[in-house]
């Protein structure tokens, strides 16, 4: 099978200072959306087994993984991308509490995490967020993080989210991937415009060793909140842009572990291109952060101290763009219309409990509902 190339980069929130509209879909644009199944509550068990047997030696043998292209994205030239509806936002779901950790005096969000999933033998990891849904069930990645392109669509294995993942460990429990919601586009024609995924998780797991036995962790957004999503923004307003970076720079002068969540600053461009996934659309950043960091979150008004804002791209390609072995630009999908409407798709979906009351998991659908 072939290995794809890794990236070589790599309580509601108040509406203030972005363009807002009533969330509802635009009028023109329905666009096909692909829904797909990622695990089913029974598969849970030996999922969850697979990644946190050995001391999770699994989780920290996972290599980065990125979108195959030929050469680092270039911005074409300066102007805005032109929104198929009006711009809109979705409020977050905050989470209170102390603050888990402070870097240059940026509070990192509860819900940024790590993605892990298999193809073949392979191990391999990105990034995501969770993000507001009715069920606070839902995560936001890339696409190409769902599916397996290369391996002719065909989605992902041992899917799973870990919220606040540092140094092998899940703070917050761990969230196997239920069904995932992509754009039509993406799944068909592999289509870098379109590189963003929703996925619906099952509710967190909790593994007591000392007994052998798994507890319910609760809903994912009941437990470190949910982003907003904000569309059809203009491009060029300020984002922090956060990720698990695992590949080394080309010169080697700087590596990556993908152990602890890393972040970028900076106001976004527009267009940026690269043919070879069909990219032509796509907003970029400077930004040195490596493979691994795919599906991260650009996040929109940023409230340090309530680690929430919108959120309004992840993490698609990256390069290096001038020459000197390091990585210095990221890109994400433009978040329009179409986008808003894969995340409604995927909004209303419900996951449930895969945990019987004897601690053992591996029940089935029904009983999941």
């Amino acid at each position: 099978m072939k290995k794809r190339a890794l990236l070589p980069l790599g309580g509601a929130v108040a509406a203030a200072g972005l363009a807002a509209a009533a969330v509802t879909i635009p009028a023109q644009a329905a666009p096909s959306t692909s829904a797909a199944r990622l695990s089913s509550a029974a598969a849970a068990a030996d999922i969850l087994d697979f990644w946190t047997e050995n001391d999770g030696a699994n989780l920290k043998s996972a290599e980065p993984y990125g979108m195959e292209h030929k050469s680092a994205p270039k911005l074409v030239s300066k102007g805005g991308p032109a929104a198929d509806g009006k711009p809109g936002v979705v409020p977050a779901i905050g989470q209170g509490g102390k603050a888990a950790g402070v870097t240059k005096n940026v509070n990192l969000p509860k819900t940024a995490g790590r993605v892990f999933f298999t193809i073949g033998d392979g191990l391999y990891s990105c990034s995501g967020s969770s993000i507001q849904s009715r069920y606070r069930n839902l995560v936001a990645t890339a696409a190409h993080c769902v599916y397996d392109i290369a391996g002719d669509a065909s989605t992902m294995k041992r899917w799973i989210f870990i919220p606040g993942y540092y140094d092998g460990k899940a703070p917050w429990g761990i969230y196997v991937g239920k069904t995932a919601h992509t754009h039509h586009d993406f799944e068909v024609y592999e289509d870098a415009d379109h590189d963003y995924a929703f996925v619906t998780v099952y509710n967190g797991i909790v593994r007591d060793h000392a007994k052998k036995t798994w507890s319910d962790a609760g809903r994912l957004g009941d437990k470190v909140g949910g982003q907003g999503l904000a569309y059809n923004q203009k491009v060029g307003a300020p984002v922090f842009v956060f990720g698990y970076p695992a590949a080394p720079q080309a010169d080697g002068q700087y590596a990556w572990s993908g152990e602890k969540l890393k972040w970028c600053y900076g106001k976004p461009f527009f267009p940026v291109q690269e043919s070879s996934v069909k990219a032509e659309e796509q907003i970029g950043l400077k930004c040195a952060m490596t493979g691994g960091s795919s599906g991260g979150p650009w996040i929109l008004k940023y409230q340090s101290s309530r680690r929430i804002g919108y959120i309004n791209g992840v993490t698609s390609l990256g390069g290096d763009t001038d020459g000197d072995n390091r990585s210095d630009l990221i890109t994400s999908a433009y978040f329009d219309g179409e986008t808003y409407a894969v995340y409604k798709s995927a909004y209303s979906l419900w996951s449930g409990s895969i945990v019987r009351r004897d601690g053992s998991l591996g029940i089935t659908e029904t009983q999941a509902r």
